[in-house]
């Protein structure tokens, strides 16, 4: 389960003293304890792997951004500190699709669902999150759907 191997990376981290790891590895179990809060007080379950992959995507989406714009301040310390975290949490992700199987795949679902043009693109994307979900970047394939549909 990728809330014990998180569990047991933090552990291991604060033995090894790596102070990047470590703290990347704390925001991660905080931000899945605050989702964990959340479903609790609507009565949902505790967030399944799948949950925390969608947690894992969106700090790496929110670093990416982080090290472009300190990069464009000129601030590359920091920018360098957003990409070592970037690094933790690219760990405990699946591994991504390559941009030439991206295409493949969104081929293969506009031709299964029958999309006929660009109204059709949420049930091609929808698909593509029920199959992928944390393996693609869901922006690019969307790009790739849009391009095929018009």
């Amino acid at each position: 389960m990728l809330r014990d191997q998180l569990a047991l990376a933090l552990k291991e981290s604060s033995k090894a003293d790596e102070p990047v790891r470590f703290c990347t590895l704390r925001l991660v179990h905080a931000a899945i304890k605050d989702r964990d809060l959340a479903h609790r007080a609507s009565g949902k379950d505790p967030v399944s792997d799948d949950d925390i992959g969608q947690i894992l995507l969106k700090m790496l989406k929110q670093r990416k951004e982080s090290s472009r714009l300190y990069e464009e301040k000129g601030r590359h310390d920091l920018a360098a500190q957003e990409r070592q975290e970037m690094a933790v949490i690219r760990e405990f992700l699946p591994a991504q699709l390559p941009e030439e199987k991206i295409r493949e795949v969104c081929a293969s679902v506009v031709e299964e669902t029958g999309a006929q043009g660009l109204r059709d693109m949420g049930k091609c994307i929808e698909t593509l999150k029920d199959r992928y979900s944390g393996q693609m970047d869901f922006s690019k394939a969307s790009g790739v759907v849009k391009e095929m549909l018009k």
